[in-house]
């Protein structure tokens, strides 16, 4: 098996990367990628340095993981960007701007009040009185801020 690895030259890395984009191509969902490119930046430094095929696989290693690292890096600040700005399946984000009339008094601070078929956390300035029409006028974490419309 050493004597197979002791072989391996960088048409077999360019070969190896291009079947690891290839499979890619059938949907691994991204998996697959940056081993192809590790694959492929083996081969192309394989040919420019001859290097043992213990530094070959390490530099394969090392690639890959780096790859990875950087796009997952890249996609969390990206989806974290996103969901900031998404309102799907985000019901207290969709309630901003709800009116709603009071079925009970509620005092100056930290209640909770009924929006429908559910109670919320909410936080006013000032106390109000069964019936007061408020708005929703912003989100603190799961707590509601409201204030009299």
């Amino acid at each position: 098996m050493i004597e197979l690895f002791d072989n391996f030259t960088h048409w077999h890395w360019l070969a190896l990367g291009l079947a690891f984009l290839a499979a890619e191509l059938l949907g691994a969902a991204g998996y697959l990628l940056w081993l192809g490119i590790s694959a492929l930046l083996v081969g192309l430094l394989l040919s420019w340095l001859p290097m043992s095929w213990q530094l070959q696989w390490v530099s394969f290693a090392v690639f890959s993981l780096a790859t990875t690292w950087l796009w997952w890096r890249r996609q969390l600040k990206q989806d974290k960007a996103s969901d900031a700005s998404r309102t799907l399946n985000q019901k207290e984000k969709q309630l901003i701007g709800t009116v709603v009339t009071l079925e009970e008094g509620i005092p100056a601070g930290k209640s909770r009040i009924r929006i429908a078929d559910s109670t919320w956390s909410a936080y006013c300035e000032q106390a109000l009185p069964e019936g007061s029409v408020v708005k929703v006028v912003n989100i603190d974490g799961i707590t509601l801020i409201i204030k009299p419309n």
